[in-house]
């Protein structure tokens, strides 16, 4: 494991008041796209996709060794944790979302809409109703890179909600360019979503029956922030991957503060026993961060 200094910029005053180690730590290098880290707090080990290698990768946190979770899998993306701590996969390949059951077994969520065939799902965020909220761009579509080559059933790129009890497949929002990270604020009250292609992170109201209202553009990219993951802290501040940076966003909209890293970032997650450790997956690598900032606790988890 090597590292490289922390390269904090405050951007605003709010912003002062975070820090962590002086040096992030690059946890593991070899992968050629790596994205969807997910953090198991019960086995205190971290998940994360390679995309291209068609293989999802294993750091343990007790040992630091990493080891192969999956491969094939589904060339996935975004991955996350239902309340069960199971996990919840975005599958480029196989276009659809899925759930790997505590025995190892998967079981489809999502792959299909009205009869056709997804595009590609890229994220995925659990509601505390059991709902599986979704992004579905062309990105595994597009070519054999992440997925395999073909061609798009559905006219559009949207944002999915797969209802728990009936298993339906609802759109709930279908006027994004290219959807990609998502993530709902600690009370659920609020769906932030990435469209990478226009360059924005919107934001909705979330009505109790899972609909949404609003979309208003909560941040506006430069041409070289091309938005990605999505995770928010318990403060409610919106932290994404963008460009070769992390980002950090007030709940007012304003860019507070920066992480800079040498790669293209891609998706980040908390963890840690107290979830104030941020893992990024970057390009080749896996950073870590120790932070005196902490990952919002689902709505679920804190019941």
């Amino acid at each position: 494991m090597d590292t490289i200094p922390t390269e904090f910029d405050v951007l605003d005053e709010r912003f002062a008041a975070v820090n962590g180690d002086d040096r992030v730590e690059r946890l593991h290098i070899g992968t050629r796209w790596a994205e969807g880290p997910v953090y198991f707090p019960a086995g205190r080990f971290l998940v994360w996709s390679d995309i291209p290698n068609d293989r999802m990768l294993r750091w343990d946190e007790t040992t630091g060794v990493v080891g192969t979770f999956r491969q094939p899998a589904g060339y996935s993306n975004g991955n996350t944790l239902d309340r069960e701590g199971r996990l919840i996969s975005c599958e480029h390949g196989n276009r659809r979302v899925t759930r790997t059951e505590h025995d190892g077994s998967i079981t489809v969520i999502a792959d299909r809409w009205q009869g056709r065939r997804l595009n590609s799902p890229n994220d995925a965020v659990v509601r505390s109703d059991g709902s599986v909220w979704f992004t579905d761009p062309p990105y595994g579509i597009l070519s054999d890179y992440e997925g395999h080559a073909a061609e798009q059933e559905i006219d559009g790129c949207h944002v999915y909600r797969a209802d728990p009890v009936t298993g339906g497949v609802l759109v709930v929002a279908d006027d994004f360019v290219r959807p990609n990270g998502l993530a709902f604020s600690p009370d659920e009250s609020l769906l932030y979503v990435a469209d990478t292609r226009a360059r924005h992170i919107r934001v909705f109201d979330v009505r109790d029956d899972g609909s949404l209202t609003g979309g208003k553009v909560f941040a506006d990219g430069s041409a070289n922030d091309n938005f990605d993951g999505i995770r928010l802290d318990d403060t409610g501040r919106v932290w994404t991957a963008a460009g070769k940076a992390v980002l950090c966003y007030d709940p007012d909209g304003t860019l507070i503060g920066r992480l800079g890293l040498p790669e293209f970032t891609a998706n980040l997650v908390f963890g840690g026993p107290k979830r104030n450790r941020m893992f990024i997956t970057a390009s080749t690598s896996l950073y870590s961060l120790m932070t005196s900032v902490t990952g919002a606790l689902p709505v679920w988890a804190a019941r």
